[in-house]
C-alpha cells in the first residue's frame, strides 16, 4: 500500500478517478468533516469518529459509510460492500457528473452518519454462522482441534465457517477443513501467515 501524507498527495498520485475524487472531496469538506489519510485512502471524520472513506475501485469510486447499514437510504443510493459485510454501505460514482448529481444527497447522508455516531449507535454482532457437518465431525473426533478452534477469536472462527461453507460439495468442504487443521491448531486465522 502506498503511503500518503495527506489527501493532496493522494490526489496527485490518483490515476483512475482523480477528477471524481477531487469533486467528491469538495462536497465532503463542505460538510465540515475533518480530512486525513487512513488505511491509505482519504478518510473523513467528525469529532474523532470516522464517517466516510473514499475507495478507488476498478469500475467506480466508492464513498463508503462506515455505519451505512444504520442509515435511512431514502434515495436508494447505498450498496452493500459484499455478502458478508454487516455495517458498511457505499455510494458509487463513475463520473464527475455522478458526483454533481448526488452533491445535494451526500450531505444529507453524512448528516445522518454524524447523528448515528453522536447517538452511539452500533451495528449488532453478526450471528454465528452455522457450522458445516465436516468441521463438526472433525471437532468432535479431535478434542485438541476443538479446543484450538474454540480459542480462536470470533472473527477468525467466522472466516473459517464462511470459507468452509462456501463449498458446494461435501468432499470439498472436508478437504478444506483438512487443509486448515494445522493453522487452527497453531491458533491462526484463515488469512494469517
Amino acid at each position: 500500500m502506498e503511503h500518503f501524507d495527506d489527501v493532496d498527495a493522494y490526489l496527485a498520485a490518483s490515476e483512475q478517478w482523480p477528477d471524481e475524487v477531487a469533486a467528491l472531496r469538495a462536497v465532503l469538506l463542505e460538510c465540515g468533516l475533518d480530512e486525513t489519510i487512513k488505511w491509505g485512502k482519504p478518510c473523513y471524520s467528525h469529532d474523532g469518529s470516522h464517517i466516510v472513506l473514499m475507495q478507488e475501485m476498478k469500475h467506480f469510486l466508492a464513498l463508503m459509510f462506515f455505519k451505512g447499514a444504520l442509515l435511512n437510504d431514502v434515495e436508494g443510493v447505498l450498496h452493500d460492500q459484499g455478502p458478508n459485510t454487516r455495517s458498511a454501505r457505499r455510494m458509487q460514482f463513475t463520473s464527475v457528473a455522478d458526483v454533481e448529481r448526488l452533491a445535494d444527497i451526500v450531505p444529507a447522508y453524512v448528516e445522518q452518519a454524524i447523528d448515528v455516531e453522536a447517538r452511539g449507535l452500533e451495528v449488532g454482532p453478526a450471528p454465528e454462522p452455522e457450522m458445516v457437518d465436516e468441521l463438526r465431525e472433525r471437532l468432535d473426533a479431535d478434542p485438541d482441534l476443538a479446543a484450538a478452534f474454540d480459542e480462536l477469536t470470533p472473527g477468525r472462527r467466522r472466516e473459517y465457517h464462511l470459507y468452509f461453507s462456501s463449498a458446494k460439495q461435501s468432499s470439498t468442504r472436508a478437504s478444506r477443513v483438512d487443509k486448515y487443521v494445522p493453522k487452527i491448531l497453531a491458533g491462526k486465522g484463515f488469512r494469517d501467515r
